[in-house]
């Protein structure tokens, strides 16, 4: 089994692709690692700007500043 490479109250920036809708890219912070039998590991994230969580692979997502957002 694939181990998650981000780990809950990090911060992360997501990076959505072309195809992904309107998902706004930007600083988020991982609140739970959810689990996933798939090569992409799910997160859910929230958005450190308007708190919006939503759930993304880790494919989107690149490491963040070692800083917590509040």
């Amino acid at each position: 089994m694939v181990q998650h490479s981000f780990s809950v109250g990090q911060s992360v920036e997501l990076v959505p692709g072309r195809l992904d809708g309107n998902i706004p890219r930007g600083a988020y912070t991982v609140q739970r690692l959810l689990p996933n039998d798939g090569a992409d590991r799910e997160y859910r994230v929230r958005n450190v700007r308007d708190g919006h969580e939503r759930v993304v692979r880790e494919s989107q997502l690149r490491s963040g500043p070692n800083q917590l957002f509040g």
